[in-house]
């Protein structure tokens, strides 16, 4: 594999979405890649599952547009396939007192809603008059809120909000790494409301909507893995292989196996681009010597897990209207559910005729036990919370469970060490380029960029 041409030869390790992303990006530009991947299939966390008219996705659920995202559609060809969320998803709840409400929209929203207090609701409203400032130091997502909103929105907006992307504890998670945007809204416009404003003109200005677009396929997420994996040159992609150590040199050797081989096998390249999780990264052998990790301490960054439920129920058996996105569950509550996704609202094709499809989820930080126990399990310890907030009676007639044991890794506060780890390992070993979900951001979006600088990065 070692380029003889003027394109790079150049190993992939990882076969999910950045991954994927960055072997799809150097292929195209005339680069050699082999992308070896140790599961049986590509596309990561992206799962989709179709079965007698039921749709489920195992892992992400939408995607949020973005240009990049966009020109991507258009460059695979998958625009005929591409669906938007319906109208009604700019609705979410979050549950207060065993009850959904409609988390408010408006400024005439919030001082109409049960969700906050009236002390609540004056407080965010001031908090556009907040100055800019410039912390010394990084800060929880906790203490950020109470700074900006007071304790009853971080309960009831902000952690719930936190739950729904980390699966974490926003007492726990660094403002500065696990929602940089709001970190730097604070320091350019100190309210957060005027940054949000700010935002908006700007993507006004630049031709996109102030409020991105959310999306999915027609054939659900999976079909953008497998678009890109259908516009790899033949003879690309390894599955089921484990690379068990990177040797570098002039060029690097990559020593990997595949589940029918006896004996390690060895490829040269001239680069090398590593996607994989923390655990795998934490684990890979760089160097010719004996017990030589240096990204052992990603090992100890966490990953609490989750279990999602895709569930399939009668429409006359759920008495709730579903006029929305979803409902996210403050940890306040004490209820077993993380939050519950209207999937059948959110788009078309999702569930058989007269019938509805809600995407359960359960677990995390506040309560780890639940997603180790047995889909039959799970489910008993949601369905009382089912029953109460959406009016769910019976049996569900359709069931699809995926057990997530490192869901979601968590930027605590003080992350930038283990970014610091990864940039140290990158300088001591060029030709080496590590990026995806531990150190570019967890959204999908995020992982889809990562994708795409890491293929900029590793023939610049």
């Amino acid at each position: 594999m070692t380029a003889t041409g003027p394109g790079k030869s150049i190993a992939v390790l990882g076969g999910g979405i950045t991954g994927l992303t960055a072997a799809y990006r150097l292929s195209q530009r005339g680069h050699r890649v082999r992308l070896f991947e140790q599961s049986g299939r590509l596309g990561g966390a992206i799962r989709t599952k179709m079965s007698d008219g039921w749709l489920a996705e195992a892992g992400p659920n939408t995607l949020q547009e973005t240009p990049g995202i966009v020109a991507l559609i258009r460059e695979l060809g998958l625009e005929s396939e591409r669906v938007e969320a319906g109208a009604a998803a700019k609705n979410r709840f979050v549950v207060r007192d065993g009850k959904l409400i409609p988390l408010p929209l408006s400024p005439g929203a919030l001082l109409a809603s049960p969700l906050f207090s009236l002390r609540a609701k004056l407080r965010a409203l001031t908090e556009i008059a907040t100055s800019p400032r410039t912390r010394a130091t990084d800060c929880s997502v906790a203490d950020f809120a109470r700074s900006h909103f007071g304790a009853e929105l971080l309960d009831y907006a902000v952690q719930p909000f936190v739950s729904g992307i980390y699966a974490g504890d926003a007492e726990k998670l660094s403002l500065r790494h696990a929602f940089p945007k709001l970190w730097a809204a604070e320091q350019s416009h100190g309210s957060i409301i005027r940054g949000q404003i700010a935002a908006a003109k700007v993507r006004r200005a630049g031709g996109e909507s102030a409020i991105p677009k959310i999306i999915s396929f027609r054939r659900g997420l999976q079909a953008l893995p497998d678009a890109l994996t259908a516009r790899l040159p033949a003879n690309t992609v390894v599955l089921s292989a484990r690379v068990e150590r990177l040797i570098p040199g002039r060029s690097w050797q990559v020593m990997w196996r595949d589940a029918f081989a006896a004996e390690p096998r060895t490829e040269n390249f001239d680069a090398v681009v590593v996607a994989l999780p923390a655990s795998s990264l934490a684990s890979l052998a760089i160097g010719a010597g004996a017990n030589e990790e240096p990204l052992r301490p990603l090992e100890s960054i966490p990953h609490p897990p989750v279990s999602a439920l895709f569930l399939g129920f009668r429409k006359e058996d759920v008495s709730h209207a579903l006029g929305g996105f979803g409902a996210l569950v403050p940890a306040r509550e004490k209820r077993a559910l993380l939050g519950v996704l209207f999937s059948s609202t959110l788009f078309p094709g999702r569930a058989p005729e007269g019938h509805v499809g809600l995407t359960v989820l359960a677990g995390g930080t506040f309560r780890p036990e639940i997603p180790r126990e047995s889909p039959d399990e799970v489910l008993e310890a949601v369905r009382d919370d089912l029953r109460d907030l959406l009016g769910i009676k019976g049996a569900p007639v359709f069931l699809r469970h995926t057990f997530w044991p490192r869901a979601i890794p968590q930027y605590h506060l003080g992350y930038e060490r283990p970014l610091q780890v990864i940039a140290d390992c990158e300088q001591a070993h060029a030709g080496l380029f590590i990026g995806g979900q531990v150190r570019d951001g967890i959204s999908l979006p995020n992982c889809l960029a990562s994708g795409e600088n890491l293929a900029r990065r590793a023939v610049t």
